[in-house]
């Protein structure tokens, strides 16, 4: 009865975590208040000092609400705290002193232009 009751967790666990990766890939971010997904392709980084571009990058987005975090691969510095005002279902503004620049993101691509402090962040990536 025991082994019985074991087989069954791991069967349950093995459906539910089978179930959630498979959802996470279909996700629009524009469509949750809680987002995290990763986007891989062209990124680039611009500042006084550094001159950074990648064409096998990554970019891993969290959401929560209408605050966002772009975490960068290859050296690129992090670009986090930004939030956004909805222009259409799938393109933010920036809002507020946090920077200007324009993103595009949906469940199957991130397009980044943004600056901050003289500094530029680029993206062009699928997922």
């Amino acid at each position: 009865m025991k082994m019985l009751r074991i087989v069954g967790l791991l069967l349950f666990a093995t459906v539910m975590i089978t179930a959630w990766t498979s959802c996470s890939k279909n996700t629009d971010p524009a469509d949750v208040d809680v987002f995290a997904g990763t986007f891989r392709g062209r990124i680039g980084y611009t500042d006084a000092e550094k001159n950074i571009s990648q064409d096998n990058g990554s970019v891993f987005v969290t959401k929560i609400n209408t605050r966002y975090n772009f975490r960068f691969s290859d050296g690129i510095p992090d670009l986090t705290g930004v939030e956004f005002t909805k222009k259409d279902d799938n393109t933010l503004v920036s809002t507020g002193s946090a920077g200007t620049g324009l993103i595009t993101i949906n469940k199957d691509r991130l397009v980044i232009g943004f600056q901050r402090d003289g500094r530029s962040w680029t993206a062009d990536c699928g997922r």
